[in-house]
């Protein structure tokens, strides 16, 4: 096979799931706009003060509501901690915002399968529960001051100016009449460009390394590393595995579920998959990140947690879904040349396309433009916030933005 020839295979191979993907994924990022359209962060703080299992709950909930973008949330994560959240509820709101947000389970149940999204959504909880629990155990005051302190430095990381941005409609009313307001519609067209506009790296990204790995990574060498030929070993060394090859990836958020589903076709196991799903929150980048953020030993112990806890749920849901015959009996994620054709595929494509174009001429007719530049401005101070959308009709621009 000649380069170009593998090149061609492996960009076909990331265009076939491009394809496979996309209406899943406007669809998602449409779902996630609508919910933080209504979702004014001002509140957020307030009810993240303490770790009791209540508080982290609700940061379960509203860091679900939240952006999907890995670096963005490590940055709101870091500002909600330096005005007042509790450092718990401060990395379960960022744990729960890039791995039990919507988006996340409908590509992952269209490109791999229903379960993993079940598995996903298992699995989150329990890595919630584990960290909570290990912070409680392990992580002293001490520790904990010295990284508020780190916090307060304001050092950039990645993101920022995303983070700070609060794009919710301000004006009172229900639900559905917020959202159905002509001021509704343009915090859902910002929310929704915005968020492909901080994903759009890592999904290409991990399209490509997807394409790439499934064209040229024979199946003997995955066969090999994941242990196919000794079932229980495999079920073992999957959970530990996993965030490994996570965090070598460099691909974090969405983008690393296309790889997943290679590893998937190639021989890890189930709760593998899970973990290495997981472990989007401790790629090599973000913990550089965790370092200015939160100083060398605080990102020791982040590390050390996280990496034990995605192990612990990848082992739980390995052999709770394996007793109640719930892992899929093939390996038969969508990863693979496909011709178009007139499927439902095609026609939610086309469909979902045609909303996104949509939402985006309302982004750039109600001057969203700007907001694109100030994406990874600086972090906002402690008590800061970004302005949502009120009478007069002004448009989000993120706190401490520059």
């Amino acid at each position: 096979m000649t380069v170009l020839a593998a090149i061609g295979h492996a960009l076909a191979e990331a265009g076939s799931m491009t394809w496979q993907i996309t209406w899943s994924l406007i669809l998602g990022f449409t779902l996630s706009a609508i919910v933080q359209a209504v979702v004014r962060r001002q509140t957020v703080v307030a009810m993240l003060g303490d770790d009791r299992p209540a508080t982290l709950a609700r940061a379960t909930g509203l860091g679900a509501a939240s952006s999907s973008c890995s670096y963005a949330a490590v940055a709101l994560a870091r500002s909600l901690f330096r005005q007042g959240a509790s450092f718990t509820a401060a990395m379960v709101f960022e744990i729960a915002s890039t791995n039990l947000v919507v988006e996340l389970g409908i590509i992952l149940a269209l490109l791999i399968g229903w379960q993993f999204t079940l598995a996903e959504f298992v699995g989150g909880p329990i890595m919630i529960v584990g960290v909570a629990v290990a912070f409680r155990l392990f992580v002293r005051t001490r520790l904990i001051d010295a990284a508020r302190q780190q916090a307060d430095r304001g050092l950039a990381g990645s993101m920022e100016g995303h983070a700070a941005m609060d794009m919710s409609v301000a004006s009172g009313g229900s639900f559905w009449h917020r959202l159905a307001s002509r001021k509704g519609y343009t915090a859902v067209s910002h929310i929704f460009v915005m968020e492909w506009a901080a994903v759009i790296r890592d999904v290409v990204i991990g399209l490509l390394i997807a394409g790439a790995v499934a064209a040229w990574v024979p199946d003997s060498f995955w066969q090999h590393l994941f242990l196919t030929g000794h079932p229980l070993a495999a079920r073992l060394w999957g959970p530990l595995i996993g965030p490994v090859i996570s965090v070598l990836s460099f691909v974090c958020s969405i983008g690393n579920v296309p790889l997943a589903a290679v590893l998937w076709n190639g021989g890890i196991s189930f709760g593998g998959v899970v973990s290495f799903i997981f472990a989007d929150l401790i790629i090599i980048p973000i913990l550089f990140i965790y370092r200015k953020y939160y100083g060398t030993r605080m990102t020791l112990v982040l590390l050390g947690i996280f990496y034990a806890t995605m192990v612990i749920a990848g082992y739980i849901v390995e052999f709770s879904f394996g007793a109640l015959g719930l892992i899929p009996a093939t390996r038969a994620a969508k990863v693979g040349e496909t011709s178009l054709q007139w499927n439902y595929t095609t026609y939610l494509n086309i469909v979902f396309l045609l909303l996104a174009a949509a939402l985006l001429i309302r982004f750039f007719r109600t001057g969203g433009g700007p907001m694109l530049k100030v994406m990874g401005g600086g972090p906002a101070e402690p008590g800061q916030h970004g302005h949502g959308y009120h009478d007069h009709g002004g448009r989000a621009l993120p706190a401490g933005g520059r």
